[in-house]
C-alpha cells in the first residue's frame, strides 16, 4: 500500500506521518517513510536547490517543475518501488499533487499538462490514497517555528492560491490515476486527524 499526506506548508504533515506510521507498525506492518523531493542522494541534492531560501540562483517555473519531477522519478526507482515489492507500506510527505498545485494552480502553468507529465514521470506508481490536510494558510504559516524556505517565503496571496489549488486538484486524481483522495480538516486535534485517516484505510 502506498499512501501520501499532502497540503500547504504548516498544516501538520510531519506530525501525521509520524502518528500514522506508529499506528501501522502497531498493526504489525513494516513502514517506509520518505519525502518528496528527497529520500535519495539525487532527490536531496535537488531539494537543496529548490528550497534554499537565500540562493541567488534564478529558477523558472518550468525548470522548477522538471526538477521536482526528476527528484520524484528517482525516489520511485530507488525507494518506493523496492519497498512496495517487499510488501512494505510506503508513506510519503508530498507527491505529484503538490507539483500540480504549486507549479500549476499557484504559479500559472497548466495543471492538466502537469498531470500528464506526471503520468509519464511516475508511471503506475501513484499513491493508492492521498490525504489532503486543509487549513487557512495564514494560520498554517503561524505554526512554522523555523526559518522559512524559498517556497514558504512567497507570500500570503501565493499561499491562498495554493490552498484553493489543493481543493481543486484533490478532486482531479481519479481523472488521471486509479486512486483516491480525501480532504481532512487540519484544524482538528492531531489524534482526530489520524483517526479520520485510519477510517479511510482498507483492512490491513
Amino acid at each position: 500500500m502506498f499512501l501520501s499526506i499532502d497540503g500547504g506548508d504548516g498544516v501538520g504533515k510531519s506530525t501525521q506521518l509520524a502518528l500514522l506510521k506508529k499506528y501501522l507498525e502497531n498493526q504489525g506492518r513494516s513502514v517506509v517513510v520518505c519525502r518528496d523531493p528527497g529520500s535519495s542522494p539525487l532527490g536531496e541534492s535537488i531539494r537543496e536547490i529548490l528550497l534554499r531560501a537565500r540562493s541567488s540562483m534564478s529558477i523558472s517555473d518550468r525548470s522548477e517543475l522538471f526538477l521536482f519531477m526528476a527528484a520524484r522519478a528517482q525516489l520511485i526507482e530507488e525507494v518506493i518501488r523496492p519497498a512496495l515489492a517487499e510488501g512494505k507500506i510506503v508513506l510519503v510527505d508530498r507527491f505529484l499533487l503538490s507539483t500540480v498545485v504549486y507549479q500549476g494552480y499557484a504559479a500559472g502553468l497548466s495543471p492538466e499538462s502537469i498531470w500528464k507529465i506526471g503520468q509519464f514521470a511516475v508511471g503506475s506508481c501513484f499513491p493508492d490514497i492521498t490525504f489532503l490536510l486543509d487549513l487557512d494558510p495564514d494560520q498554517a504559516m503561524n505554526r512554522i517555528q523555523r526559518p522559512l524556505d524559498r517556497m514558504e517565503l512567497k507570500g500570503s496571496e501565493y499561499h491562498k492560491r495554493v490552498r484553493d489549488g489543493f481543493r481543486s486538484a484533490i478532486k482531479e486524481i481519479p481523472l488521471y490515476f486509479s486512486a483516491k483522495g480525501y480532504l481532512i480538516d487540519a484544524g482538528l486535534p492531531p489524534e482526530e486527524i489520524t483517526k479520520k485517516m485510519i477510517e479511510f484505510l482498507p483492512a490491513l
